[in-house]
């Protein structure tokens, strides 16, 4: 068995795409996937499986979503390693004093990566972006509601990406770098 995490976009962000978490485990249960564990209340699923392609599982838990729990959002899923890669690739540790501003948004390929190399070639004042193998990282010392280059961000990648802050990466990191998660 494999470790796996689950993106969930928009969930359980304001009153849009409410899902108890317990309906999310059950579902993903009863999608055969074991030891399911939701992490916070936002849409972070954490669960084993055997080898599988990460963009099949994410197709199947959107079509799950809206079938068994009447909620569309996009699904992105990562194995262990991915998530790893991720951890170890953030350039911005050094200047981020402060976990919850420092936020990873997902990158799904290619196109996107390029798309987020001009806006790093930007000046952003006190704020910083960064592009790493399979994310682009950004340091918001004002909060990312405040935040320019979060929001440039945000248009350039559209609903094809999703964000976590630093603190919710290592919480799902550290649950994949134990040895039962890993096989």
């Amino acid at each position: 068995m494999n470790r796996y995490i689950a993106l969930l976009r928009g969930i359980n962000v304001g009153r849009a795409k409410r899902i108890a978490m317990a309906d999310l485990c059950r579902m993903f249960s009863e999608l055969g996937y074991t030891s399911v564990k939701s992490v916070l209340n936002s849409g972070n699923v954490v669960f084993d499986a055997g080898g599988m392609k990460t963009a099949d599982a994410a197709v199947a838990i959107e079509e799950a979503l809206v079938l068994r729990l009447g909620v569309g959002a996009k699904v992105f899923v990562l194995d262990h390693l991915e998530l790893a890669d991720i951890v170890a690739d953030n350039p911005l540790l050094d200047q981020a004093a402060d976990p919850a501003r420092l936020y990873t948004f997902l990158l799904t390929g290619e196109e996107q990566r390029a798309l987020v190399t001009e806006l790093c070639a930007r000046e952003w004042g006190v704020e910083s972006l960064a592009l790493g193998r399979r994310a682009a990282y950004v340091w918001c010392p004002e909060g990312m509601l405040d935040s320019a280059a979060a929001t440039a961000l945000g248009k350039q990648l559209g609903d094809g990406t999703t964000s976590r802050n630093w603190n919710t990466i290592m919480r799902l990191h550290g649950l994949c770098s134990n040895g039962a998660c890993l096989s």
